[in-house]
């Protein structure tokens, strides 16, 4: 009996302990699945139902019950998109594309917007607004975005639908970006699809490089310093101007490597096994200006929004006002995807304004010199506008118990009640305590106080100096060095995480997107 529960606790989904790449039950699953992909990778078909089941339970491990979702979005986009190829009249091809996309942006709306929608109306209507019970599937936001871009490449004659249902399971539900990206896109991994995969070892090695280096980022630097971070962000009215920047910095370093680790893992686990994800950030924080920024920062969002919302609505193609236009309500998606909250509104809004102020001032800034300190500038200011905005992305709403005094009939009374204070207030209050009560002299006292914080955030933003040429260089040393320093750097790396770890394994940042 026992045997039975403990394998139930296994198999079965458990929404307190989610699968996740950095727990110890999905490295028992993958050592298990691996082995035995070893085995059949080259038989088309056996691998392709493999992976698929895996996948799925991955997901069903990960989210529940909501995996019949990610079933039914993969059975209907690709019943209707090889409707919308088969037929060449208009009508029956716009008809086919619309039951392709709308049903899974629906679905995607009711689960993420429908509580915000509905808040913001009992909020005009002054009425008192009471949240559904609502579960935001994990991934959702990124198979969807997958599912609709392959609706609409085969609407737009980009691309072929794939004959094999199977196949396209595949690329929906293949396990090492299914919950948080990269967002591939069809025509670069379906071709992949129809050839065995290249399971060689400059590939095997350099994907487990990936995993370690994701690992490190995510287990060993980004989940330690957010500790801190989190405490600066629950209260920020109570800790000095320093603490307060410097928790700004931690975050802005932590959601970076937390995200960047996610992404370095999921590519490292495809290449692993012989599939190419594609590459999802590149040393973002080095970026001279806001637009090369979003060139660097979750590279698979930013080019979806590009393919799929910003060119279709005329990108630059129609007038420096549409142009503008086009930013701006590509950037306001692109805020609102990462959550149903105006702080996540507010933020793409600010960054479609300082893409909008780029693009314009564009022909004055390329005739000033390339040299040293304009490069420095313009890094300087761009990293800081990113850093600003990362404020109002990272606060939430935070409770307290408050003591008030009421007088009636000159009879004082005090009242314990709760407040609640809004993510924008709080995001206000970060930057008012780093501009009013700033004092340089606490930094020794920080120093003795939080040492290894300190280290690690240096050695973060240490590693995001390294020129990109250089990370190839080392992932072919890696590579290259042998069997035994690979088993030494994977045991230190273990053991590190180990010693820094929580109690609990921490999710991933952009799952709640």
């Amino acid at each position: 009996m026992e045997f039975l529960e403990n394998l139930g606790e296994i198999l079965l989904y458990n929404p307190e302990r989610p699968m996740l790449f950095n727990s110890g039950v999905f490295v028992i699953f993958f050592s298990v699945f691996i082995v035995i992909y070893t085995l059949i990778y080259k038989k088309k078909l056996l691998n392709a139902v493999y992976v698929v089941i895996f996948s799925m339970f991955f997901y069903y491990k990960s989210s529940g019950i909501y995996f019949f979702l990610l079933v039914l979005t993969t059975i209907t986009d690709f019943s209707f998109a090889w409707f919308l190829h088969k037929t060449e009249k208009k009508f029956w091809r716009v008809f086919w594309m619309i039951l392709g996309v709308i049903p899974s942006l629906g679905l995607l709306g009711y689960f993420k917007y429908t509580n915000f929608l509905l808040f913001n109306w009992e909020l005009i209507s002054g009425n008192n607004f009471q949240p559904l019970d609502i579960f935001l599937p994990v991934g959702i936001s990124f198979y969807t975005f997958q599912s609709v871009s392959y609706v609409l490449d085969v609407y737009w004659k980009k691309l072929k639908p794939t004959k094999s249902m199977l196949d396209y399971a595949f690329f929906l539900s293949f396990f090492p970006q299914l919950v948080a990206g990269p967002i591939v896109k069809a025509h670069h991994f379906l071709p992949q699809l129809e050839k065995i995969p290249k399971v060689d070892k400059q590939a095997v090695y350099s994907g487990m490089w990936l995993i370690m280096l994701g690992l490190f980022k995510k287990a060993v630097i980004a989940d330690y310093i957010a500790q801190y971070n989190d405490l600066i962000f629950a209260s920020p009215d109570t800790y000095n101007g320093f603490e307060n920047i410097m928790a700004i910095y931690g975050y802005t370093l932590q959601i970076y490597l937390d995200f960047s680790g996610y992404s370095d893992m999921a590519i490292g686990f495809g290449r692993v096994m012989g599939y190419d994800l594609g590459v999802n950030f590149q040393l973002p924080y080095q970026a001279q200006n806001i637009t090369d920024f979003w060139r660097r920062w979750h590279i698979s969002l930013s080019t979806w929004l590009r393919d799929y919302l910003y060119i279709p609505l005329g990108g630059n193609k129609k007038g420096k006002f549409r142009t503008y236009l086009n930013n701006m309500i590509t950037m306001l998606l692109g805020g609102l995807w990462h959550g149903a909250n105006w702080k996540f509104v507010f933020w793409g809004a600010m960054h479609g304004v300082g893409l909008a102020i780029h693009k314009s001032t564009k022909k004055l800034l390329d005739k000033l010199p390339n040299i040293f300190p304009t490069k420095f500038i313009s890094w300087f200011i761009t990293f800081h506008f990113v850093i600003f905005l990362w404020i109002f992305f990272r606060a939430a709403d935070i409770e307290r118990v408050e003591t008030i005094s009421v007088t009636e009939n000159g009879v004082t009374t005090e009242m314990v009640q709760n407040v609640k204070i809004d993510a924008f207030v709080v995001s206000w209050m970060m930057i008012k305590q780093v501009f009013t009560d700033f004092d340089i002299t606490f930094a020794k006292h920080f120093w003795d106080a939080r040492m290894l914080w300190v280290i690690l955030v240096v050695i973060g933003f240490l590693m995001h100096t390294v020129p990109l040429k250089w990370l190839d260089k080392i992932s072919d040393t890696f590579v290259k060095s042998p069997y035994i320093v690979k088993i030494i750097m994977f045991t230190i790396l273990l053991q590190i995480v180990v010693q820094l770890q929580n109690q609990d394994v921490q999710p991933f940042i952009y799952f709640q997107f």
